[in-house]
C-alpha cells in the first residue's frame, strides 16, 4: 500500500549563499504576460518532469520547476518536500532564488537543506522521509528554481502530471516526458489537456518516448459544490505494464492482474495458532446465525488489538503474518485485516481483503494501477437466508459493525481473490441512512428571553462529527466544540449530554441540550420578533462571477427535520406568521411551515431533502435560486404583538 504522510508540523527555513550578479536574466518578472497574473498568488514560469524507466524494478524521474511568487499567499511555493524512503533516494536537490529582474542571488546549499522522518505519531516503524527546502523571501515578487532527482526501485507506482494542481496558480510553461523500454509499454490517461495537446510519441532505438508540453494556463479559482480542483485541470496519469518491487513481479493492466499481485504477496500469511482457533471456535460455538458469529469475531478483533503503521519496504503492500498480530495485539491496517479474516476463517466464515483509496475521491475504475492507500474486510454472507455483504473496517476499536461511513463508503474497492482482483462497491449511504431529526421546545417570556431543550438524532454520516467527539475528547472538550457550531449568540449551555443511539444497521447519535438565550426575540416597541428555525438555517450561494467552469457536485446525500415548538407567554400573542414554502427542485427538496397548535403552542417544522446528484454548469443559475430562496425562509420571522396587562 502507498504510504500515509502526514503533514509536517512546521517548515524550516534554509540558509543559502549569495550569487554573483550579471549573467543573463532568468524569468523576469516584467516578461510574464498580464493575462497570467490575473487571479494568481505564482505563476510557473517552467516546470519540466522527465521519467526514465531503466527496468521493471528501477526508474529516474528528473523534476526542474521555476515559480514566480507574486505574493504571500503563494508564498508556499517557494518551499519543496521530496519523498524517500528504502525503495526511493534522492541524487541531488538544487534551489535558486532569482529578483524580480530575473538575477540569481541566493541558491540553495545542501548543508541547509533539513532531513524529517515523516513520522504520523501512530507508526511503528516507517522508512518515509522528507527533505525539505524553504526559500521563502521576504519581499516580493521573486522566483524560485528547484531541480531534484530521485531514483525509484519500486515501479508499482509511476509518477501522475498535474502541471496545475491548485487554484490561483498559473502556468506559463509545462512539460513531462516517460522513456521506456519497448518491452514494457506506458500506460497512460489523459485528462482535460487543453485543445491540441496530446502525447507525442517517438521511437528511439528500443526507448519509447512520449511527451506532453503546455503553456499559458490562466489561473482558475474554486467555485461552490464544483468537484476537485484537481479533476479539473490538465492531468496526464501513468502505470507500468509490468513491475518488480523487490524481487516480486506483476503486471498492472487490469485490476484482475494487479489484485493477483496482492494475493500472491500475501499467500499463507493468514496462519493462526492453535490456541487463538480454540478461542474464536469457542466464541462462535453454538451460534447459527453467520451474521452474528461475524460480529462476535468483529467485537473480538476491538478488544485486542490495536492500530500502528508500519511501512518498511515491500512491508507497505505485504502484511505482517496473523500470528504475529496474535501475539503482539497490533498491527497496521493489512495486518489487522488479515488478521480478522484469519479469525473469520476460524469461525467457519470466508471474508476477502479488499484494497480502498480511503478518504479521497473514488478512483478512476477505467485506469487499472494503485490507487489505493487502505485495506478494509469483504465478507459475503454465504449461508444467509437473503444474499448480503458485511464489511469491517478493522483499524477502529470504536467503529460500528458493518459501517464503512464517509471513509471508505461509496466507492469502488478491489477485491483480493485467488482468481485475481474484482472492483466491487463499498456500501453507499444516502438520503434514507444520513439524517437529523431535531425536536425543540423554546419557552419565551415577555422580554423575549429564552430557554430551550433540544433532542437531536443523528445517523450515517450525519453522526461522524459527534462519533469522533464522543471517542476522542472530554465532556467539556465535546461541549465546548458542539458550542463553536451553534448558530447563537450570548447563550448559555446548561445541560449537555452525548451518547451513542440504540443500535441500529446505521450509527445514530443522540445530542441533548439545555440552552438559555437572552434577547432571543427582540422587542420592538409593542412587537417581538422571532426566528422560528433556531439552528438549521442555511445560507445562500454567490452568483457565478462570468461563465461557470464546473459541473455541480451535490455528493452529500441527506435528510435535515427540525420540529421546534415555540411556548409563548401570557402577554405575547402571535400577530404574523410566516406563509409556508414548498420546493421541489432537481437539486432537492424544501418544506416549512408554522401552525398554532391546541394549547396555544406554534410548531415550526422544516424539512431539507438533499440526495446525492450531479448537475451541468449550465444549471448552477438554478441551483443558485433553489439556495436563495432556503436561505430566505429560513430566516422568516415570526412577530407578536404585546397585549395590554
Amino acid at each position: 500500500m502507498s504510504r500515509f504522510y502526514a503533514s509536517l508540523a512546521a517548515l524550516l527555513l534554509a540558509g543559502g549563499s549569495a550569487v554573483a550578479g550579471g549573467s543573463t536574466p532568468s524569468y523576469p518578472v516584467a516578461a510574464l504576460p498580464a493575462a497570467l497574473r490575473e487571479n494568481a498568488h505564482a505563476v510557473i514560469r517552467n516546470q519540466e518532469q522527465t521519467l526514465v524507466v531503466k527496468s521493471a524494478s528501477r526508474s529516474v524521474e528528473t523534476v526542474r520547476r521555476a515559480v514566480t511568487i507574486l505574493d504571500e499567499a503563494g508564498a508556499e511555493w517557494a518551499t519543496l518536500t521530496v519523498y524517500y524512503d528504502q525503495l526511493n533516494s534522492v541524487s541531488y536537490l538544487r534551489g535558486t532564488v532569482y529578483n524580480a529582474a530575473g538575477q540569481a542571488y541566493l541558491q540553495l546549499r545542501p548543508a541547509n537543506v533539513r532531513d524529517y522522518g515523516l513520522s504520523d505519531g501512530f507508526s511503528l516503524a516507517s522508512d518515509g522521509r522528507g527533505r525539505i527546502a524553504d526559500l521563502r523571501q521576504p519581499t516580493y515578487p521573486y522566483t524560485v528554481e528547484y531541480e531534484y532527482e530521485v531514483v525509484s526501485n519500486n515501479l508499482l507506482f509511476y509518477p501522475a502530471w498535474h502541471p496545475q494542481p491548485e487554484e490561483q496558480l498559473a502556468v506559463e510553461k509545462a512539460s513531462f516526458r516517460v522513456l521506456t523500454p519497448t518491452e514494457l509499454p506506458l500506460r497512460f490517461q489523459e485528462q482535460h489537456l487543453p485543445a491540441g495537446v496530446t502525447a507525442q510519441h517517438t521511437l528511439q532505438g528500443t526507448t519509447d518516448v512520449y511527451q506532453w508540453q503546455l503553456q499559458n494556463l490562466a489561473a482558475l479559482e474554486e467555485e461552490p459544490d464544483a468537484p476537485p480542483m484537481h479533476l479539473l485541470t490538465p492531468a496526464v496519469l501513468t502505470a507500468p505494464s509490468n513491475f518488480e518491487v523487490q524481487g516480486h513481479r506483476g503486471a498492472a493492466t487490469s485490476w484482475q492482474t494487479l489484485g493477483q499481485w496482492s494475493y500472491e504477496l500475501n499467500a499463507g500469511r493468514d496462519e493462526l495458532p492453535a490456541a487463538v482457533k480454540t478461542k474464536i471456535a469457542a466464541l462462535v460455538q453454538g451460534e447459527p446465525d453467520e451474521r452474528a458469529r461475524i460480529r462476535k469475531v468483529y467485537e473480538f478483533l476491538q478488544a485486542n488489538t490495536r492500530y500502528i503503521s508500519i511501512q518498511l519496504g515491500i512491508g507497505g503492500w505485504q502484511t505482517f503474518p496473523a500470528a504475529t498480530v496474535a501475539a503482539t495485539g497490533y498491527g497496521d491496517c493489512k495486518a489487522l485485516t488479515n488478521y480478522c479474516k484469519a479469525l473469520l476463517q476460524a469461525a467457519d466464515v470466508t471474508a476477502y481483503c479488499a484494497l480502498v483509496r480511503a478518504d479521497a475521491p473514488d478512483i478512476r475504475t477505467e485506469f487499472p494501477s494503485t490507487q489505493f492507500n487502505h485495506v478494509v474486510l469483504c465478507v459475503p454472507l454465504t449461508k444467509a437466508a437473503k444474499a448480503d455483504t458485511v464489511w469491517l473496517e478493522c483499524t477502529s476499536q470504536t467503529n460500528a459493525f458493518n459501517y464503512m461511513g464517509s471513509f471508505t463508503g461509496n466507492r469502488h474497492a478491489l477485491l483480493i481473490t485467488p482468481a485475481g482482483g474484482k472492483l466491487v462497491r463499498t456500501p453507499r449511504y444516502g438520503m434514507a441512512e444520513n439524517r437529523q431529526e431535531r425536536r425543540a421546545d423554546v419557552y419565551l417570556d415577555a422580554q423575549g428571553n429564552a430557554t430551550a431543550t433540544i433532542r437531536t438524532l443523528r445517523t450515517g454520516l450525519e453522526q461522524e462529527y459527534a462519533n469522533a467527539l464522543l471517542h476522542n475528547l472530554s465532556a467539556v472538550e465535546q461541549k465546548n466544540k458542539i458550542a463553536d457550531r451553534l448558530p447563537l449568540s450570548g447563550f448559555t449551555i446548561t445541560k449537555f449530554n452525548l451518547a451513542s443511539g440504540v443500535a441500529t444497521p446505521i450509527p445514530t447519535m443522540v445530542e441533548t441540550l439545555g440552552l438559555t438565550v437572552p434577547n432571543l426575540a427582540p422587542p420592538s416597541g409593542k412587537r417581538v420578533f422571532l426566528t422560528p428555525n433556531l439552528l438549521s438555517r442555511s445560507s445562500s450561494l454567490p452568483a457565478a462571477v462570468g461563465e461557470r467552469q464546473a459541473d455541480i457536485w451535490l455528493d452529500n446525500a441527506f435528510v435535515h427535520s427540525d420540529t421546534i415548538r415555540i411556548h409563548v407567554p401570557a402577554g405575547l400573542k402571535p400577530e404574523s406568521l410566516p406563509a409556508p414554502v414548498k420546493l421541489t427542485t432537481a437539486f432537492g427538496t424544501y418544506t416549512s411551515q408554522v401552525q398554532t397548535l391546541p394549547d396555544g403552542t406554534l410548531q415550526y417544522v422544516r424539512q431539507l431533502r438533499m440526495p446525492q446528484t450531479r448537475f451541468a454548469r449550465t444549471e448552477y443559475a438554478a441551483y443558485v435560486e433553489f439556495r436563495r430562496k432556503i436561505s430566505a425562509a429560513d430566516k422568516s420571522q415570526l412577530v407578536f404583538v404585546k397585549t395590554e396587562s
